[in-house]
């Protein structure tokens, strides 16, 4: 969901997020730590980043007499901002919700031997056929622990300006659209045209965006099998050259999820985008207003996943038993189908999947897109396993992010990466 894996900007704060979730192999924790079980008046904390869609959710539980407990759910805007309160309140031992939601991106290095002790084991075998086997084995760790139950999964499509399509002179309506961008190549060449057509919009809502949305397609971006660093691969150059490349002609160069970004959305800023089902949400937020958006059932090169999260529950929580239930709940088949409804996220819930497609109900923002089924169509493409994702990912991928960021703004790509691989380099 990311929610989500986002191209972000990123500090220095990234190398001290690899050292704090390091330094959970040290931290305190562990055992029963004191647990209580919450009456009908008591209240179960969870956080969340972004939107995953549960207020519907939750307000349903707690109006619901026969509920055991209460729940209070805390959105927190961005992950980067959660994954640092995450992180270094897993190091003290104490100040975590009795749920917490984990990106995608980042698991890895919560399945780390040491990280992984700061987690229930959410182990249940009555579950093993809920989730899309991918996303479920990717909450679990070498030996099998279930550290985090999945929420939703990232299948990416085009989200587009179909009425700034056709100021260019292209073809509109989806079918067409679809067939415009079978590669990457084709993408981008559309792009240059586009931009020669309607000077006064860019092509794309930033080379953050369009960067992880190639990454999703390298196989070993960051890592070998062996989780040994590897940056110096042509896949993942292949995809800074090519960003960094279009970035003066084809990019808005603005910094996802900021508020440049967020005022392109209004002011026809850009014609598309890369589009997992937790994007919509983000669009209809910044730019409730705008008429035109459609979705295309196509991904260049094929497919991608982007995103995805997890429920975990932290040892620290005084709740176990109940936290388990709650996340359980939370990513049940209705409570999953909720989740699309309100904000996009398509479901890792095999269960959900099969009844949103059959509903397949158009959205009427997306020029009566059948969201649901494009999205069903999108998770066939995705290759499985592809990014590999080892215990780095997510701060290789923020210091990327942070390379790219600096392309933006004027500094040469050759420099820019050597600054990258340089601080690759000083990671622990």
């Amino acid at each position: 969901m990311q929610r989500k894996s986002k191209l972000r900007s990123r500090t220095a704060a990234l190398g001290a997020t690899a050292v704090v979730v390091g330094g959970l192999i040290a931290a305190c924790g562990g055992g029963d730590q004191g647990q209580s079980t919450l009456g009908k008046d008591d209240t179960l904390t969870i956080t969340t980043f972004g939107d995953f869609g549960y207020a519907d959710a939750i307000d349903q539980w707690n109006s619901d007499p026969d509920s055991p407990f209460q729940v209070e759910e805390t959105r927190i805007s961005q992950w980067d901002t959660w994954k640092q309160t995450l992180t270094s309140n897993l190091q003290a031992g104490t100040g975590l919700t009795d749920i917490v939601a984990i990106e995608g991106d980042a698991m890895p290095q919560f399945l780390t031997d040491g990280a992984s002790e700061q987690f229930v084991d959410l182990t249940d075998p009555s579950l093993d056929d809920r989730w899309v086997s991918y996303k479920y084995e990717d909450g679990q760790t070498a030996d099998g622990k279930q550290i985090g139950y999945p929420t939703d999964a990232g299948p990416e499509a085009i989200c587009y300006r179909a009425d700034l399509f056709r100021q260019a002179g292209f073809p509109s309506d989806r079918d067409s659209v679809a067939q415009m961008f079978g590669t990457w190549d084709s993408y981008f060449d559309y792009g240059e045209q586009f931009v020669q057509q309607v000077p006064t919009s860019k092509w794309y809502d930033s080379s953050g965006s369009i960067a992880q949305a190639m990454l999703n397609q390298v196989e070993y971006p960051f890592q070998t099998s062996d989780n040994d660093v590897d940056v110096d691969n042509p896949g993942l150059k292949d995809v800074y050259t090519t960003v960094a490349e279009y970035s003066p002609t084809l990019s808005t160069r603005a910094v996802q999820w900021s508020d440049d970004w967020k005022s392109n959305f209004t002011n026809n800023g850009f014609a598309t985008m890369p589009c997992p089902g937790w994007m919509f949400a983000n669009i209809k937020e910044s730019a409730p207003s705008v008429t035109g958006w459609d979705i295309a059932n196509v991904f260049p090169g094929g497919g991608g996943n982007w995103g995805g999260s997890f429920l975990a529950v932290p040892v620290q929580s005084q709740h176990h038993e109940q936290a388990q239930q709650f996340a359980n709940w939370l990513t049940d088949t209705q409570q999953q189908v909720s989740a699309f409804n309100v904000a996009g996220a398509y479901p890792a819930n095999l269960a959900a999947e099969e009844q949103l497609s059959a509903t397949n109900t158009p959205d009427p923002y997306f020029s009566d897109a059948p969201t649901s089924q494009i999205l069903a169509d999108r998770a066939q493409a995705v290759p499985v396993g592809v990014p590999y994702k080892g215990d780095k990912y997510s701060d290789i991928l923020g210091l990327l992010q942070s390379a790219i960021q600096r392309v933006d703004e004027g500094q040469s790509p050759e420099a820019s990466w050597q600054t990258f691989t340089q601080a690759v380099g000083n990671l622990d």
